[in-house]
């Protein structure tokens, strides 16, 4: 059976995508929690329980996921496909609680750099989210969302190295040091984060191209 012919039937296999968009609803979530957090004055202990809070629920789709994967033999996308279409939506919400985790425990407050990161890296979260839900009746539209995420993983990319580059140029003696090097491990979990989704955006294209 073709993968379109499986949508088209509407069978329970269909469950895969519900569970992949309500996988992405909840890495959405938390990548607002996130925003919402790293532009305030400080990063409390609660932010952390609601980010902790928020991952444990998208892990547990994801464990769902992986257990509906081996007790179903026709799955709407390759079996591959959803695995890691499913691991990478996973990562960039570890990456979204590391972040805020370490800053926390680093005693790091956001600046405009983290600011701009975190906000496109929310925005690559909710391509995502719009791409999975295009998958199975507008796949083309679905590319569309994925390549935004491209994109902006991009501009992440760039903001991180222009990001590192000032942190250098401000360290003049060691205690300006030791703060840069905290503030960078920070900055290397919000850029993880975007790399995820842009290998999210990866599976979502090749699935486009299967089903189109």
């Amino acid at each position: 059976m073709g993968i379109s012919g499986v949508f088209k039937r509407g069978q329970r296999e269909d469950k895969f995508i519900s569970l992949l968009i309500e996988q992405s609803e909840v890495t959405v979530e938390g990548l607002r929690l996130l925003e919402n957090w790293v532009t305030a004055p400080k990063v409390e202990s609660e932010a952390v329980e609601q980010m902790r809070a928020k991952e444990f629920e998208a892990d547990e789709i994801r464990r769902i996921i992986i257990d509906e994967l081996h007790n179903t033999f026709i799955t709407p996308l390759d079996r591959e496909d959803i695995f890691e279409l499913s691991l990478y939506i996973d990562d960039v919400l570890d990456y979204a609680y590391t972040t805020i985790e370490e800053m926390q425990l680093l005693d790091i407050e956001a600046n405009e750099y983290m600011t701009q990161m975190v906000k496109l890296n929310r925005e690559a979260a909710e391509e995502i989210a719009y791409a999975i839900k295009r998958l199975s009746n507008n796949p083309r539209v679905a590319g569309d969302h994925a390549r935004r995420t491209k994109g902006l993983e991009n501009e992440v990319d760039t903001l991180y190295r222009v990001a590192i580059a000032d942190l250098f140029k401000k360290a003049k003696d060691f205690k300006p040091l030791m703060v840069m090097l905290r503030r960078r491990e920070v900055y290397r979990h919000v850029s993880n984060m975007a790399d995820r989704a842009n290998d999210a955006a990866d599976v979502i294209g090749k699935v486009v191209m299967k089903l189109t």
